[in-house]
């Protein structure tokens, strides 16, 4: 499919969804949650400290709930992890997930390598995800990503569009959020080692998200 088709196709599929959410609004259903401000600091063998987010930043994202920090392991010597959840309680005013495919390169941060793969955690049923290595003056890190909504972990942002409408036709909810996880890759560390890491503390924020995510 030409690039110029994916465009045109993706632009109808937004303006499709902001039609669809702008005409059931005043249907939607709100769910009580925890706010991230009360989301733990200590996660096993990881404190984390807040990274704070810009008015700016906050500005482009829209009205939600953030969650920035970086989280270091006290028991081990490995790179720290930056945990950032964006949640939205409602999509239907046209503010939606913006996808790190997009954000990360307007901060600098060009793909060097990206797939999609399975994240398979101790009870838990496999989370698709996107992995991705990025490289900024000479320095490289590697992210996982994925959509979460309504106990469904998607990572296709094609998908994620389709979820939205679908629930909000079916539950009268457009809520969802965007779980990204980074860490650096030190010189001469793989990629592997670096997602052994990112899958280590994934194992503790998961077991969390329905507090904060409503299913």
């Amino acid at each position: 499919m030409s690039s110029n088709l994916r465009f045109i196709l993706a632009a109808a599929l937004l303006a499709g969804t902001a039609l669809f959410l702008q005409a059931r609004r005043g249907q939607e259903v709100i769910l009580a949650r925890q706010d991230f401000d009360s989301f733990p600091r200590q996660l096993g063998n990881w404190a984390g400290s807040d990274a704070p987010i810009s008015q700016q930043v906050r500005d482009i994202l829209g009205p939600g709930d953030f969650l920035s920090r970086t989280y270091e392991n006290s028991s081990a010597r490995v790179p720290a992890v930056n945990l950032f959840v964006a949640y939205f309680p409602s999509q239907r005013a046209g503010d939606t997930i913006h996808s790190p495919k997009h954000c990360l390169p307007g901060s600098g941060w060009l793909p060097l390598e990206s797939q999609r793969m399975l994240v398979s955690l101790p009870g838990h049923a496999p989370i698709p995800a996107n992995r991705y290595i990025v490289a900024k003056a000479g320095e490289r890190q590697l992210v996982l990503y994925w959509y979460w909504a309504h106990g469904r972990a998607i990572a296709s942002e094609y998908s994620a569009k389709f979820y939205l409408v679908a629930d909000s036709m079916t539950m009268n909810r457009s809520d969802g959020s965007l779980v990204r996880m980074i860490t650096p890759l030190r010189s001469g560390e793989t990629a592997e080692a670096g997602q052994q890491r990112l899958l280590a503390f994934a194992a503790e924020v998961l077991p969390l998200m329905d507090t904060y995510v409503p299913r």
